[in-house]
């Protein structure tokens, strides 16, 4: 069977066949997800110490790292960061 390639329209998202809408925040949850995984990996916390100081428990702590992004609204999200010193912030460029 012969790999098929397609270029990307810039976010997967789109590329899955969400709505430009939709994709977008999808994007910016897989981001800040991302960005908290790296964090909790950066400062060598178990996952019981990331729970303790995201102020959530350590199975929410396992989704996280998991990449479970369908159980954190881009709310939560940034509430997590927020809770770990970091400062969200939207960014907003035209089209």
């Amino acid at each position: 069977m012969k790999e098929r390639i397609t270029k990307s329209k810039g976010n997967v998202f789109v590329d899955l066949g969400f709505s430009r809408e939709e994709a977008t925040v999808l994007a910016m949850r897989a981001e800040l997800m991302a960005k908290l995984r790296k964090l909790i990996a950066d400062r060598d916390w178990t996952q019981q110490e990331a729970a303790k100081r995201l102020g959530i428990t350590q199975s929410r702590v396992s989704d996280l790292v998991r990449g479970k992004w369908d159980k954190f609204s881009l709310d939560m999200l940034i509430t997590l960061a927020a809770r770990v010193g970091q400062r969200p912030s939207l960014v907003l460029l035209a089209a």
